[in-house]
C-alpha cells in the first residue's frame, strides 16, 4: 500500500517502468493487492483446492525479482543481485515450500449414535 500512496524510488526496477506513466510503480502495486487478496480468498477454500492461492502469491515478488535481475544483466543496478536474491529466497522460495508442506482433512464430525434395533 505505500507503494501507491508514497511511491519508493524506481532503482532497478526499469524493466516494470519504462514502458510509459502507464506503467507506474504504483499501477505495480496493485499486483500484490490483488494478488493478495486472491491468497487470502483461496485460505478459506477446502484442502487442496487452495493452489490458486499460492500460484497468485509467487506472481509478484518473481516479478519484482526478475525486473532486479535484469537491471543487473542490464548493467543498470548493481545492488539488485541482493534485492532478487532476498525476493527469491525470503518470499518465492518460502511460498514454494509452504505449498509442498502436507495438510490433512478436518476428520467428519461424529455421527449420532445409532439407536440400536428393536429397542
Amino acid at each position: 500500500m505505500s507503494f501507491i500512496v508514497d511511491p519508493p524510488s524506481t532503482q532497478g526496477l526499469q524493466l516494470l517502468t519504462r514502458w510509459g506513466p502507464d506503467f507506474s510503480i504504483q499501477h505495480w502495486a496493485w499486483l500484490w493487492i490483488a494478488a493478495g487478496l486472491v491468497t487470502i480468498a483461496a485460505a478459506f477454500l477446502r484442502v487442496g483446492r487452495d493452489r490458486w492461492g499460492f500460484l497468485a502469491a509467487l506472481v509478484p515478488p518473481a516479478v519484482w525479482a526478475i525486473a532486479y535481475l535484469s537491471a543487473v544483466i542490464g548493467g543498470e543496478y548493481s545492488r539488485g543481485a541482493w534485492v532478487a536474491a532476498w525476493y527469491l529466497t525470503s518470499h518465492v522460495g518460502v511460498i514454494l515450500w509452504a505449498s509442498t508442506v502436507p495438510e490433512y482433512d478436518v476428520p467428519p464430525a461424529p455421527r449420532k449414535a445409532r439407536r440400536a434395533e428393536g429397542g
